[in-house]
């Protein structure tokens, strides 16, 4: 049975960034519809015993089309939900080191460098969607933006996402309203690159 990730901090434990109602709404609501209805629908399906990257990887393989279009969106809001809850903090770690901070040099020109493109790919999103930082079996670094529940997985580019970015209107609404340029920035605030840092490594093996 596929579960929500389990918060770190408590709904109001990432304000000013996030507010305690986003929280509630947003994990306590939102996501939690979209791991109800993940389950359900790959218990129909028959690929309950699967992970979730391995039924996303694999939609290919569901005959049946509006199975096949259900779990792409439910178990892309599930999955890209408790990624992106999971890395944050109300203590972050500011700045990647070791092997992601190598690979960010190298592939993706710098911190700063990721930092600006994630958030302009976020902010020119049309529509509801994501930011995704994402790594192949390499090791490369990728950033991508994908609308929807879409992600790199059922993309089919073979790439793992380690880090997410929500423009989805529920992701912000209630506190920015109509600016979501200014929650994109604050954004990267309680962003625990620590997290980032453990997904790259168990990504690369």
């Amino acid at each position: 049975m596929f579960e929500q990730v389990k918060l770190s901090y408590e709904a109001n434990g990432l304000e000013p960034v996030i507010d305690q109602l986003t929280i509630e709404t947003h994990y306590g609501k939102h996501h939690a519809a979209y791991t109800k209805m993940f389950n359900e629908l790959a218990e129909k399906a028959g690929v309950a015993d699967k992970s979730a990257e391995e039924i996303l990887g694999s939609l290919d393989s569901i005959a049946d089309e509006a199975l096949r279009k259900g779990l792409r969106n439910q178990g892309g809001g599930y999955y890209n939900h408790n990624l992106y809850f999971e890395c944050f903090s109300n203590s972050p770690k500011k700045a990647p080191e070791g092997k992601l901070k190598e690979a960010i040099d190298r592939d993706l020109g710098g911190l700063e460098a990721v930092i600006s493109e994630m958030s302009a790919k976020a902010v020119g999103q049309f529509g509801s969607g994501w930011s995704f930082l994402s790594v192949d079996k390499s090791g490369k670094l990728f950033i991508t933006a994908s609308p929807n529940q879409d992600n790199p997985i059922s993309e089919g580019t073979g790439r793992v996402p380690i880090l997410a970015l929500d423009v989805w209107e529920h992701a912000y609404y209630l506190k920015y309203k109509n600016l979501r340029a200014d929650y994109v920035k604050a954004f990267w605030d309680i962003l625990d690159w620590a997290k980032v840092e453990e997904k790259y490594e168990k990504a690369i093996g």
